[in-house]
């Protein structure tokens, strides 16, 4: 289960430097360069909006047939086990919801940049005629 949150966290952190760099000012041949690249490799990326889903809906799951440690029946040690789980599903649920968030972002920071190019073009030919 460790590896998947491993995972989700690196895409998470690649999505969050591709997010910088696509907002950060540069060039325009270097800014159109990297969005095409960004572009190509968003449809292979895609897969990670399943992949976070099926996690949420795992965490769901867990969250609803986790036995509730809240009553003084319970010993210090099952409710620090408790609170900890509790944080750990917190945590990844945050994790989950910024990759689908920052795919989102990337998507369209990457469309309206193509929208940029496409109205650049339309000027330039208006400009010639």
């Amino acid at each position: 289960m460790a590896l998947q949150w491993m995972i989700l966290a690196c895409v998470v952190a690649a999505e969050a430097a591709v997010a910088a760099l696509l907002t950060l000012p540069a060039p325009r041949a270097v800014r159109r360069q990297v969005v095409g690249l960004t572009s190509m490799l968003l449809q292979p990326f895609a897969a990670i909006l399943p992949f976070a889903a099926f996690q949420l809906l795992d965490i769901y799951w867990k969250k609803e047939h986790r036995l509730m440690c809240t009553s003084d029946i319970c010993t210090a040690d099952e409710r620090i086990h408790f609170e900890k789980s509790m944080f750990k599903a917190q945590r990844n649920v945050i994790l989950c919801v910024s990759a689908c968030l920052l795919y989102w972002c990337i998507y369209h920071i990457c469309k309206y940049n193509k929208d940029i190019k496409a109205l650049e073009e339309i000027e330039k030919h208006l400009k010639e005629e």
